[in-house]
């Protein structure tokens, strides 16, 4: 079983989102994967680095996306499950976590941040 991966490390700053969309759908194509599953996998990233961008006060964020034969595993630094009511924009961040749980095939959060995965077919 082959497993490649590619990590990016980005600036806690939302400009990069497009950036980080823009990696993990070449990634995606590259893995196989068609392009519905793609533009879901562009969805959870962008919601999954939105999350981490207001949830963490670390100066970047870590992307890592792990390639192998029957999956991708994406994972991204600081993002949160529990989203406190006090936020400001805590809807949208509600919001954003059932997104990617309806998007992708498994989503775990833990204290690196939240690991989402794409089963290939």
């Amino acid at each position: 079983m082959n497993k490649d991966i590619v990590l990016l490390n980005i600036p806690n700053k939302s400009d990069y989102i497009g950036l980080v969309r823009l990696a993990s759908s070449s990634i995606s194509n590259k893995s196989g994967l068609n392009i519905d599953e793609i533009e879901d996998i562009k969805v959870a990233i962008g919601e999954a680095c939105a999350n981490a961008f207001n949830l963490s006060s670390r100066d970047s964020i870590n992307i890592e996306f792990i390639i192998e034969d029957d999956k991708l595993t994406i994972r991204v630094s600081n993002a949160k499950e529990i989203i406190s009511e006090d936020l400001e924009n805590a809807k949208d961040r509600q919001l954003g976590i059932l997104i990617i749980k309806s998007l992708m095939d498994e989503v775990v959060f833990n204290d690196y941040g939240i690991q989402m995965t794409k089963y290939i077919e």
